[in-house]
């Protein structure tokens, strides 16, 4: 098992078994609300580091967007969708131009 499958793992043991002194158990806690303020506070922050040179940038982003993930992953274990469906999708569009993928898409 990989990192990213560990991770969401652990935050699909959370939400099944919430403990109650943890930092996921109060984001799911918190609904969408809650859990996309932080995605969204995170995002800014990924690309603020993003930014910054040198090998302290590099290192600043890559916390960052540990962060991003983490925050990302708590959301999708609250709507219940798995990892693997997410990879399902990436792996759909796989070897697809962006542009084309885009243009398939129904019209909102």
């Amino acid at each position: 098992m990989n990192v990213l499958s560990a991770l969401m793992a652990v935050i699909e043991d959370r939400r099944a078994n919430p403990p109650e002194k943890s930092y996921t158990t109060k984001l799911f806690n918190g609904g969408v609300p809650k859990i996309g303020e932080k995605i969204m506070e995170e995002a800014a922050e990924v690309v603020e580091a993003a930014g910054e040179e040198g090998d302290e940038g590099r290192q600043h982003l890559i916390y960052e967007a540990g962060d991003l993930i983490y925050h990302l992953f708590v959301m999708l274990g609250h709507k219940g969708i798995a990892l693997e469906e997410v990879e399902a999708e990436l792996g759909r569009r796989f070897g697809v131009s962006g542009i084309d993928e885009k243009a398939s898409r129904p019209q909102k």
